[in-house]
């Protein structure tokens, strides 16, 4: 059973997507909330598995609602929801931990897929979205790491985890096995413990 909260600021959407799953079997709604800190107050009392997060809220906004939800419940998984395609904001809610985006304007059977995709453990992003790689976005050169990225591998030198990189940064764990994958590309690494090695080489310690 996917235990749902819906965190969004215009009641008549909320009341939109509840119209749409609440008959779904394998769904229970479990709370929604207006604003950013009733969600939190919602997610430590009833701990759902997946969180519709709007990303423009009151109080507490989706990226930090998002932020301290991975923190306190790592499991937990996040769809962001907006009116905005913006790239910066879709990497923000996606370092923040977030597992999927999705357009306000998105039909109410792909907030169904979506939800579903994420609770397995998926990744989903809707289809008017180009995801596009932080490093490709910046037109790095091929050996050129982002800020972010050096900051991973500087804590990939001391020896972390990607869970414990993930807490340290306030990051999802997915999130930090992409960046390693796509760090193992820009710089031509292959094979398990590679990165480690090249960390150490290159002393990214801080």
């Amino acid at each position: 059973m996917i235990r749902l909260a819906i965190a969004e600021d215009h009641q008549s959407l909320i009341d939109g997507i509840k119209l749409l799953l609440e008959y779904e079997d394998d769904i229970e709604i479990i709370g929604t909330a207006n604003d950013g800190e009733a969600l939190l107050k919602l997610v430590r009392l009833k701990q759902p598995n997946v969180v519709i997060m709007d990303i423009r809220m009151p109080k507490v906004d989706g990226i930090s609602a998002t932020k301290q939800i991975k923190k306190e419940f790592p499991h937990t998984k996040i769809l962001g929801f907006t009116m905005f395609d913006q790239q910066d904001a879709i990497r923000q809610m996606l370092e923040a931990g977030a597992s999927g985006y999705l357009l306000k304007n998105s039909p109410l059977d792909e907030v169904l897929k979506a939800v579903r995709a994420v609770h397995k453990g998926q990744t989903y992003f809707d289809a008017n979205i180009k995801v596009e790689a932080e490093n490709d976005s910046n037109k790095k050169a091929k050996g050129t790491l982002t800020k972010r990225q050096i900051e991973i591998l500087g804590l990939i030198a001391q020896g972390k985890t990607s869970r414990e990189i993930a807490d340290e940064l306030f990051i999802g764990v997915h999130t930090v096995d992409t960046h390693r994958k796509n760090m193992a590309r820009i710089l031509g690494l292959h094979g398990k413990g590679e990165l480690l090695r090249y960390a150490i080489e290159k002393k990214y310690k801080f």
